[in-house]
């Protein structure tokens, strides 16, 4: 039964890929594109043309890898709470014919964006070293904060989509505080700027405990700050269970309501 969910959940994020450039010309190299489009704009128009820069770092693409350390994630992270919040209501066909688990259906939107994720962090890579980036062993707790956020995700895309069955406008408020979440969060400036008092509140926000640790280990060479991944590790594990004991409790209406 195991096999047979893997597969069906395999199966799905590779015909959402193929959904994706179903018709075009160029098919899966969009694959391959759409990942580069995001990078060009990082990396050439701000820290290029734009000529932005990092305080205290001269160097000429730091505030590139700055912003692209932090957005390459946080758009990943992003989309599995969008995509995940009406994942129920898109399946919903599938639901009402094949005895599928409702929380494997965001599996599939994680793995579907995990990949674009794989793809631009590879085409970051390959600019890190052909820029001369000097690699650390900081690097190697990348995985973990990754993990880290996607079991975030997926417990805040888990909560939303089963209450989105009952109350339709719940997509559009995540939406909107999703970008209000982006721009409390330091993806495109440094927390330097901000006034005392919200440097203070910072500290609650889960996603800049994830993007000062993105940074830390990108551009300044450093490891994370284990409290604050400590305690991120228990608040997403905790919220994860919380979101599931939600569903497995509006389960039953969930799939009378679809």
């Amino acid at each position: 039964m195991n096999a047979l969910r893997v597969s069906f959940i395999l199966e799905l994020t590779r015909r959402d890929y193929l959904d994706r450039y179903a018709g075009s010309v160029l098919g899966w190299a969009w694959a391959l594109i759409w990942p580069l489009v995001p990078l060009f704009i990082y990396i050439m128009i701000f820290g290029k043309f734009m000529g932005g820069r990092l305080p205290g770092n001269s160097g000429v693409y730091a505030y590139s890898i700055y912003i692209s350390a932090g957005l390459i994630p946080w758009l990943t992270f992003s989309n599995c709470i969008t995509r995940g919040c009406n994942v129920f209501l898109e399946k919903r066909d599938i639901i009402g014919k094949v005895p599928v688990s409702l929380p494997s259906l965001l599996v599939f939107v994680h793995l579907s964006e995990a990949v674009t994720l794989v793809i631009t962090m590879g085409f970051l890579l390959i600019f890190l070293v052909l820029s001369g980036y000097e690699f650390s062993r900081h690097l190697l707790l990348l995985p973990v904060i990754l993990y880290l956020q996607q079991i975030l995700a997926f417990a805040l895309g888990l909560l939303s989509a089963t209450l989105n069955v009952f109350i339709r406008d719940l997509k559009e408020v995540v939406a909107i505080v999703l970008q209000l979440w982006f721009w409390f969060t330091p993806l495109v400036y440094v927390i330097g700027i901000l006034p005392d008092f919200v440097k203070k509140i910072m500290v609650f926000n889960p996603a800049f405990v994830l993007t000062e640790s993105y940074h830390r280990m990108f551009v300044y060479n450093s490891y994370p700050e284990f409290s604050s991944l400590l305690i991120l590790t228990v608040i997403s594990h905790a919220l994860l269970i919380a979101a599931y004991a939600v569903f497995r409790f509006l389960e039953k209406d969930v799939r009378d309501f679809l």
